[in-house]
């Protein structure tokens, strides 16, 4: 228990760390520096957080309940915290695609996400060199070493980080149907149930930034295939939810229309 603690105490610094950031950056940088620190301030406590629940569920057993709890506030949090940072470069590229972004400053703002994803790798490790805990002292004489964080095979993990990813934008893309007060903890709620029904074969990342700071350190499989898992897998995934939710039923939504229209039109002329 006092493990959980310190991880409590870890996670709440990085959270008022990099909100302190956010409010100087947004006083004192207004304009685009704003929009780059926001983004990196908000991907830096993402990784950290993460960082540390991931070490947290390998070395602690902790009851079900309480982990699945961990997850849906720490994600509230995030969400409430994050302001317009999505803190993922799937969405920087989504971006592009739609013309609301050049591709010069889609490629500075996933720079910048990588770059906060390495850092928090950097800054988790110095944490843990603290030895503030015994799980933190056990994981540095391990050299801080990450082990395979797969389940299953490649394409089991890249089917299922494309299936979350699928999801999220789904939810994203409906969300508004929602009262506002309902959203963020309804986001929270399916990222909590996507974590724990693809946690164990992919570690439920769907996010390129996140995994390069949490899952690519790891052993077990060469870049290239945590490449195919964790960053061709989500961006399919929001790909295809875009094209099924803005081409493929609209589309198919028309034709009908179409059919049943022209079926009242022909028998207008019977009668």
């Amino acid at each position: 228990m006092a493990d959980l603690w310190v991880s409590l105490g870890v996670l709440a610094a990085a959270v008022l760390l990099c909100e302190a950031t956010r409010r100087a950056a947004a006083r004192f940088l207004p304009g685009v520096c704003w929009i780059y620190l926001l983004e990196a301030a908000s991907t830096f406590q993402l990784c950290c957080c993460t960082q540390e629940l991931k070490l947290l569920a390998e070395s602690v057993r902790l009851d079900l309940s309480i982990s699945l709890t961990l997850t849906y506030v720490v994600t509230v949090v995030h969400l409430s915290t994050f302001r317009e940072a999505t803190c993922n470069p799937a969405a920087a590229l989504e971006r592009v695609c739609r013309g609301t972004a050049s591709g010069r400053a889609a490629a500075l703002l996933i720079a910048v996400q990588l770059g906060a994803a390495v850092a928090a790798r950097s800054f988790a490790a110095s944490v843990w060199s603290l030895g503030l805990s015994d799980m933190h002292r056990q994981h540095q004489k391990f050299g801080f070493r990450c082990f395979d964080p797969l389940g299953g095979t490649v394409l089991e993990a890249a089917a299922v980080e494309l299936a979350c990813a699928f999801a999220v934008q789904a939810t994203a893309m409906h969300i508004h149907k929602l009262e506002e007060k309902l959203r963020v903890h309804f986001f929270a709620a399916v990222i909590t149930a996507l974590v724990y029904t693809g946690g164990s074969i992919s570690g439920a990342v769907f996010n390129p930034a996140l995994a390069f700071s949490v899952q690519f350190p790891c052993s077990g499989h060469t870049f290239l295939e945590y490449c195919f898992i964790y960053w061709l897998g989500p961006t399919l995934g929001m790909a295809s939810c875009i094209l099924l939710f803005e081409k493929i039923v609209p589309f198919l939504s028309g034709q009908r229309t179409a059919e049943l229209d022209g079926s009242v039109t022909q028998k207008e002329k019977t009668l």
